[in-house]
């Protein structure tokens, strides 16, 4: 129990899950306590099992099968199961004594067998628990330098048989299967730590193959299986340090994997290996992508691998070269261009095939928007403001939206002619407006009250209409000098509000009676404000959370 104070548990997990952490308490059940370990199952959005390890002289740790503690983090269910541990201290210590006599105990007793008891006792025990026969069966074919047991006793830890109902492996299966198939990364270790390495390179391989081909038959919901395809990347990049091997053979694979849907598993990255490799292997892994490359040349994957070369190789025109063979016809493709230019020093390039990207887009509506910032900002750099302007007049003029407007009033307001670009940009919006341009009357109505133009927008939501929140912020910004208007949008909301439940409705609801409240205020009505509340009091009152929050508020 040293070490497992509240104050030790906050620090380890965080302020945030400490204070969540409080709330699963009563959700800690089947404590059980080892010698320096205690367990306990956790029932939140699904069922976890959190272990803490304290000790004397063991610094705590905690790790827990929720998503959040599988990425490492001390979880609000350790944080649940430490305040457990600490409200039955007493408990908790007696029945700790009792697991560390147990385990004296037993070793005591084995140590006192002979060999061949020993040896009946692990044959009773293999009979009974096929994980552990495995387990020693993997041992065993290690041991001998048993290849093809090894091979053999892999294939079956990847077999879902045992554990799927109708051909697929459910989530409730699934951690069991992950634990049967993660002992292969335990064997892949054993082997290469063994002085076997080139062995150990030959068996991850067909090991993340195994798993590749399993993986859409398996629940993988919690992630156990994408990590055992981290843990085989990481043992296949071990044995490759370790052992001796052909460095195209090495490529080769590398290459295919990378363009398997295996690769998803594992995220093996092929430059990682590139010291490995060394300049035979590395030229064999161009060779190979770069065929693969040229018999599918939109292949996302081949691409991929592909640039990933090219960058690595800083080889530009090659790089520029595959881009320009797919353009894009919104102009994403040109804007990726533009970037590796500028990234290699080669701005009057990257400036020309920015511009070219804007020219071949047929429809600016449409365009990549990122392209249009892009270029926006190279001719502010290039001290050409006034064709920034053009570049998003040109662009609102396409894509009428609030963003675009936004960003021609900054441009303009650089060469100081937003008031006539402004006029401009209303007319377009106006000539949508007249012709029943729903989305551009709400448009119009965004950008005026972004330019604080209120009396504006309230002309043009009476005649043209605008969504809810518009209107709420019309009544928000002007409540003051119209509350008259201001009091009937409120009313409306507030109308549609009371067909509502839920707390965040109530909170919505008791917020709006402040503002109705305001606009008695300003019209010298407090009087009718109290009759509304009353009213709505006695219409409402079976809703006893919104009872209680109007109460709270003085309403």
């Amino acid at each position: 129990m040293d070490g497992l104070t509240e104050a030790k548990l906050a620090q380890m997990a965080g302020k945030r899950s400490f204070e969540r952490g409080l709330g699963y308490i009563d959700a800690v059940s089947g404590l059980e306590v080892g010698d320096g370990w205690i367990r306990a199952v956790v029932h939140g959005t699904e069922r976890y099992e959190a272990e803490l390890l304290l000790g004397k002289r063991r610094r705590l740790s905690g790790t827990c099968d929720c998503p959040y503690g599988q990425e490492g983090n001390f979880c609000k269910h350790l944080v649940a199961l430490g305040l457990t541990v600490i409200s039955q201290e007493t408990d908790v210590l007696r029945r700790g004594e009792l697991a560390r006599d147990r385990a004296h105990g037993l070793d005591a007793w084995l140590s006192s067998l002979s060999q061949g008891e020993l040896l009946a006792l692990l044959q009773q025990e293999t009979a009974q628990d096929r994980q552990l026969r495995r387990r020693l069966e993997l041992k065993a074919a290690s041991a001998r330098g048993d290849l093809a047991g090894i091979r053999a006793r892999i294939r079956e830890l990847f077999d879902i048989g045992p554990f799927a109902r109708y051909g697929y492996v459910e989530y409730t299966d699934a951690q069991a299967y992950a634990d049967q198939a993660g002992q292969t990364v335990t064997t892949i270790k054993a082997l290469t730590g063994s002085g076997r390495p080139g062995d150990a390179m030959v068996l991850a391989q067909e090991a993340i193959s195994l798993l590749a081909a399993v993986t859409e038959s398996i629940d993988d919901s919690d992630g156990s299986l994408t990590q055992i395809g981290v843990d085989l990347a990481d043992a296949h990049y071990d044995t490759c340090r370790q052992a001796r091997f052909e460095p195209e053979k090495l490529a080769h694979w590398l290459v295919t994997h990378a363009l398997d849907d295996a690769s998803n598993l594992t995220d093996i990255d092929p430059l990682k290996y590139k010291d490995l490799l060394g300049e035979r292997g590395m030229a064999s892994l161009r060779h190979h992508a770069v065929n693969a490359w040229q018999a599918n040349r939109t292949g996302w994957a081949e691409k991929q691998l592909m640039q990933q070369l090219m960058k690595s190789e800083q080889d530009t025109d090659t790089l520029i070269a595959m881009h320009a063979a797919d353009l894009a016809a919104n102009g994403h493709t040109h804007l990726l261009i533009a970037r590796e230019l500028d990234t290699a020093g080669r701005p009057t390039e990257a400036f020309e095939w920015a511009e070219r990207g804007i020219e071949e887009t047929e429809d600016l509506a449409t365009v990549d928007t990122a392209l249009v910032d892009y270029l926006a900002d190279l001719y502010q750099q290039a001290d050409r403001p006034a064709d920034a302007l053009t570049l998003r007049r040109d662009h609102f003029t396409a894509r009428r939206t609030l963003l675009t407007y936004r960003q021609l009033r900054t441009a303009a307001r650089a060469t100081d002619r937003w008031p006539a670009e402004r006029e401009k940009a209303l007319n377009l919006l106006r000539s949508d407006t007249t012709r029943k341009n729903t989305h551009a009357s709400h448009v119009l109505v965004d950008v005026l009250l972004d330019d604080k133009d209120i009396d504006t927008a309230w002309q043009v939501a009476t005649d043209s209409g605008a969504r809810d929140n518009q209107w709420l912020a019309l009544a928000n910004q002007s409540h003051a000098t119209r509350p008259g208007d201001a009091l009937t949008v409120y009313h409306r909301l507030v109308a549609a509000l009371t067909r509502q439940t839920g707390d965040r409705t109530y909170e919505q609801l008791v917020s709006l009676l402040s503002s109705i409240r305001d606009c008695h205020d300003h019209l010298g009505t407090p009087e009718l404000f109290t009759a509304y509340v009353a009213d709505l009091r006695i219409a409402q009152k079976r809703k006893r959370n919104l009872m209680k929050l109007m109460d709270d508020h003085g309403f």
